[in-house]
């Protein structure tokens, strides 16, 4: 990113030359990441922005950088539709806070991409559109629920590109595709226009090739907003920090969970691989010690009742009365009309998560499911807490497995559930992480580490990773 702003500053390439070489790349690809352009608008705007630049006016933090957005958060007057038939032909009438501070910035949105429907899936296989490819190998899913945003990275079809993650759903596809994904603290970018799937859950993260390029693009869109009550509401965090120090201890103490290490559905190459990353951590002077984390097998558990409960209550405000899908057939009953709106409208996996919802919810099961949930969920930040109080980092694998075959978890849902047990602990902590793209399985695919830190510590977390690339790929050649 910082490359293409020296080039458009020193003249060597313009904004228009940019535009049009990402929607070459676009019209080309046949990996339906992209599910709607902006060809004639981000031309116009890329005119708008040399002409700027040319008049010698100062230029914004993100002048020219071509990004992609999930089909999630809203962008005025573009189709909106969280890749369900239910919000077919919606269009937002407003900009996401996000989406206004990359524009203030000088960013050209080229497109929305493409996801599981309202963010709930791990593959990107439950999507109006149809599942999204991997660029690396088509036969494979690209991750969810923000494979697009994931893939429109992979395959050069633009610059960084906006997901959300609400149980992964920005590290898990990251990983799959072999590129750097990060979930901030909750609350440190404004939910404002982001569709809803669990509330206490969603953030809104950040797919790039580097960690320079989510610096950059989480120093625009953080920070307080009057539209969202769950922003942290202090002054906009530095994310770079200066000179090349990781931390201010001489030496980082970091956590390796012994129990996701351990656990058996981990790959063994994925298990050899983050233990060696662990010794070359050593070597470079950090101190990594494995704990016990003895609330794991609640985590998965827990994140499912909690999220479609949330879930259920966030989706039922779609009836097809004044928006979006609504069944051609004449009713009187408001019931039956309410049925067959939401049974036409949701696809499969939506529908199973607000049943599993509003029976969470229900009388009689709500202390035995949704309150126990809640405890858990109460346990997890209490250790979280005890945890940093001792330790500088956490380091985890990001999936227990490289990407799937594509149809493979439609067999054995149980089995993409559980999929998620290394990514969920953050949300429903709301602590940071990133996935860092280090290594390559025997069977040809990329999977990665995920590095976690307190709340609120996103600085540090971007630093130790930017060092951990470097010293690890140090340590490797």
């Amino acid at each position: 990113m910082q490359t293409l702003q020296n080039q458009l500053n020193s003249g060597t390439i313009n904004c228009i030359d940019i535009v049009e070489y990402y929607l070459e790349k676009i019209k080309s690809n046949k990996l339906n990441a992209i599910v709607d352009f902006y060809e004639s608008e981000s031309l116009q705007r890329a005119h708008v922005l040399d002409k700027k630049r040319k008049s010698g006016k100062k230029t914004g933090k993100l002048h020219g950088v071509v990004i992609t957005i999930k089909d999630v958060i809203a962008h005025k007057d573009h189709k909106l539709t969280a890749s369900s038939k239910i919000l077919q032909n919606f269009s937002s009438i407003y900009n996401a806070t996000c989406v206004n501070k990359l524009l203030n910035e000088d960013a050209i949105i080229i497109g929305s991409c493409n996801c599981d429907e309202f963010a709930m899936g791990n593959t990107n296989e439950n999507s109006v559109y149809g599942r999204v490819k991997n660029a690396l190998d088509e036969s494979k899913v690209s991750g969810g629920s923000s494979g697009g945003s994931a893939v429109a990275v992979q395959a050069g079809l633009c610059m960084v590109s906006l997901g959300s993650d609400t149980g992964g759903s920005v590290r898990q596809p990251a990983d799959f595709c072999g590129i750097v994904g990060m979930k901030p603290s909750y609350g440190t970018i404004s939910r404002f226009g982001l569709i809803a799937y669990a509330s206490s859950f969603d953030q809104i993260g950040v797919f790039a090739n580097n960690i320079q390029d989510i610096e950059a693009v989480l120093e625009v869109i953080s920070g307080p907003d009057e539209f969202d009550s769950t922003v942290n509401q202090q002054i906009n965090a530095n994310f770079i920090l200066p000179g090349d120090n990781t931390h201010n201890l001489k030496k980082p103490r970091i956590a390796l969970f012994k129990n996701a290490m351990q656990h058996e559905s981990l790959d063994p190459e994925i298990k050899k691989s983050i233990y060696e990353l662990a010794g070359a951590l050593r070597n470079e002077g950090c101190e990594v010690q494995e704990i016990d984390f003895e609330l794991l097998d609640y985590i998965v558990p827990a994140y499912y009742i909690l999220t479609t409960a949330e879930a259920s209550s966030n989706l039922s405000r779609y009836d097809g009365v004044r928006y979006g899908f609504r069944d051609s057939n004449e009713v009187e009953d408001l019931a039956v009309f309410y049925k067959r709106n939401r049974g036409k409208g949701f696809g499969k996996e939506v529908k199973k998560r607000i049943m599993l919802g509003t029976f969470v919810l229900s009388e009689g099961y709500y202390d035995a499911y949704f309150t126990k949930a809640q405890q858990v969920r109460n346990m997890l930040t209490g250790r979280t807490k005890n945890i940093f109080n001792e330790y500088d980092f956490i380091i985890l694998p990001t999936v227990p497995s490289t990407a799937f075959e594509a149809g493979k978890m439609e067999k054995d849902p149980i089995a993409a559930y559980l999929a998620d047990i290394f990514t969920v602990y953050a949300n429903l902590t709301g602590i940071p992480g990133v996935s860092l793209p280090l290594f390559r399985h025997s069977n040809g695919m990329p999977f990665g580490v995920q590095l976690l830190a307190n709340k609120h510590d996103e600085a540090r977390l971007l630093q130790f990773s930017k060092s951990t690339l470097k010293n690890y790929k140090r340590y490797s050649s």
